[in-house]
């Protein structure tokens, strides 16, 4: 069975909703799950806040608080997954913010980088990712698949 469908399941099993955004997988995410048979159960909503523009206003992320650690970073992630959580009412969140490329990163901040912010109840976890630059696609691609992963781990442990 595939990821996704294991975290459909796991989900409507537990009876838990789930909320997403996104910014470097444009939605790559929520497609994923909505692909899924029956994911209305327990899919709330994916935004993707692409912009900082979009952060702030629909996230509410403090602009102090991109200009002083930026889009991309571990402060803005747990923001963004934070404030998902109140705006959503979802028990399980999950924001993504990163540099997909092919250009936009910089020595501190290379392209690969990525920043997954998973919050399943109060307890908010950010894990920081490096994947390889082998193009936009496929760093998209392995953020989702990571993102599926540390779901799937997290939910079977909060039983």
């Amino acid at each position: 069975m595939t990821l996704n469908k294991k975290i459909v399941l796991l989900l409507k099993r537990k009876k838990l909703k789930i909320a997403f955004a996104e910014s470097c997988t444009g939605g790559m995410l929520s497609s994923t799950i909505t692909s899924v048979n029956g994911s209305s159960k327990v899919f709330t909503m994916g935004l993707v806040t692409y912009s900082n523009q979009a952060k702030t206003s629909v996230l509410k992320i403090p602009t102090k608080k991109i200009k002083k650690y930026g889009a991309v970073s571990a402060q803005c992630c747990l923001a963004m997954v934070n404030n998902l959580s109140k705006i959503s009412k979802s028990k399980v969140c999950v924001s993504i913010t990163g540099i997909a490329g092919p250009k936009g990163g910089s020595k501190q901040k290379p392209v690969g980088l990525v920043f997954i912010g998973i919050r399943l109840g109060k307890k908010a976890v950010v894990t920081k990712c490096n994947f390889k630059n082998k193009g936009r696609i496929f760093i998209q691609k392995q953020t989702v698949k990571k993102t599926l992963n540390l779901l799937l781990q997290l939910i079977k442990r909060d039983s």
